[in-house]
């Protein structure tokens, strides 16, 4: 997200602060949730896998566009069995991953195999240990002779892109995974335009491409599996979230096995602060916070997409070097109140199936390290061992999945929000108390 649309952000909630006023409440308790809810946790390959290949990200870190180089990362290259073992002590059902373009195809259809077999050996070790795989066909990043040739602006992009997809689909279709092809598109165009990857007249171009390999891909998934369940997850924005759905979601809605939804921040007023959030970008861990818009966020997505399963494909909080946040928001107490929320939000009618905690370890936040996720803490630049020290939202995970969520006696650590601007005007106007 840049700063000229955290501007318009603001202007937006004054806007419709001035304009809407509380009314009706949903229903107080939080429900029970079905048996077959998929809990699960999630990561990106580039961001947590290290000794990365020649890509366009690697090339954004050696032009100096970002604070940190990766490095090793978490190293989750060579230590994604411990891992995989982590998350099954969760009790987590789903294990969502990323497969790298750049690192399985280092050279226009030069093949490596022993990267394939690496992945090859990461899902059936996610598989084998009892959970489900979901994959990343792109997270946001492509290889560096891809970069060569344009990015998106490419045209020849789409048809690599598809040759490789199509070669990853049919080598794990047999695994039943979910899938999710491209990670929240409206926020890669936003981040190529940053980064310089795209120039501002490509980025039609780059979206009608990202939507034609969606609409192939899902395609050719439901060829290898037939009752396979793919989506493309949104990057849930505050306030603007209906009209940047229009750019993709919009297009490839009959493509859509469910709708995937990343949720983090939120927009509000309140009586003591007219200036909706503290939208600090690049100080992401002083972003405000309320586990209450994960709500908001799912009725507005039914109500647009009726009849489309919903699925929190992201959720998470985010802190400075795993120092406590200003706002004395623990990470516990952060999990517990988002779970509340989404049970409500069950009970209220909205089809969650579905949700990933962003991350299992922290890792490599686009650009630094020092935002931190993850349920387990990794001090990258201090700590080579690259220890994974569990954080309070360990336990507090392990509880929710042992008993399918939180209790009907239980109640959010923090009040909800007066005017939640989530899904504004309707947050505002049907508030959920």
């Amino acid at each position: 997200m840049g700063h000229r649309l955290v501007a318009v952000l603001t202007a937006l909630s004054l806007i419709v602060a001035v304009a809407v006023a509380p009314a009706a409440s949903a229903s107080p308790r939080a429900g029970a949730l079905p048996d077959d809810f998929l809990w699960g946790v999630a990561s990106s390959g580039f961001q947590s896998e290290g000794h990365s290949p020649d890509s366009n990200w690697t090339r954004y870190i050696r032009q100096g566009k970002t604070d940190d180089t990766i490095g090793s990362s978490v190293d989750f290259r060579h230590r994604y069995r411990q891992d995989v073992a982590l998350a099954k002590g969760l009790g987590v059902k789903v294990y969502r991953v990323g497969i790298e373009w750049a690192r399985v195809e280092p050279r226009p259809g030069v093949i490596d195999r022993r990267e394939l077999a690496y992945y090859d050996d990461l899902v059936r070790a996610i598989v084998d240990a009892g959970m489900r795989p979901m994959i990343t066909l792109d997270h946001w990043v492509y290889p560096g002779w891809v970069a060569d040739r344009g990015g998106w602006a490419w045209s020849g992009t789409p048809a690599a892109w598809l040759t490789h997809n199509t070669m990853i689909v049919d080598r794990y279709a047999k695994y039943h995974p979910l899938w999710i092809t491209i990670n929240e598109p409206t926020v890669y165009v936003q981040k190529e335009l940053q980064k310089g990857g795209i120039s501002l007249d490509a980025v039609p171009t780059m979206i009608d491409r990202m939507v034609r390999v969606h609409r192939t891909i899902y395609d050719r998934i439901h060829h290898r599996d037939s009752d396979a369940m793919v989506s493309s997850n949104i990057a849930y924005l505050p306030t603007v979230e209906p009209l940047v759905d229009t750019a993709v979601e919009n297009r490839i809605v009959d493509k859509l096995d469910f709708v995937g939804v990343d949720y983090y921040y939120y927009y509000s007023v309140s009586p003591t602060d007219l200036t909706a959030a503290n939208a600090a970008i690049d100080r992401m861990w002083d972003a405000s916070m309320a586990a209450d818009g994960v709500y908001y966020a799912l009725r507005d997505l039914h109500e647009r997409f009726p009849g489309k399963p919903l699925y929190v494909v992201e959720a998470g909080m985010v802190t400075e070097n795993g120092k406590p946040r200003r706002d004395g928001y623990q990470r516990a107490d952060h999990l517990r109140d988002l779970v509340y929320w989404m049970q409500r939000a069950r009970a209220d009618g909205m089809p969650l199936i579905g949700f990933n905690y962003w991350t299992l370890t922290d890792n490599y936040e686009w650009g630094n390290y020092a935002s931190r996720f993850g349920l387990y803490t990794v001090d990258v630049k201090t700590d080579p061992t690259l220890t994974r020290r569990p954080t309070d939202g360990v336990a507090a995970y392990r509880d929710v999945t042992t008993h399918n969520g939180v209790g009907p006696s239980y109640r959010p650590s923090r009040p909800a929000t007066w005017c939640s601007l989530v899904a504004a005007p309707a947050s505002c106007a049907r508030p959920a108390r």
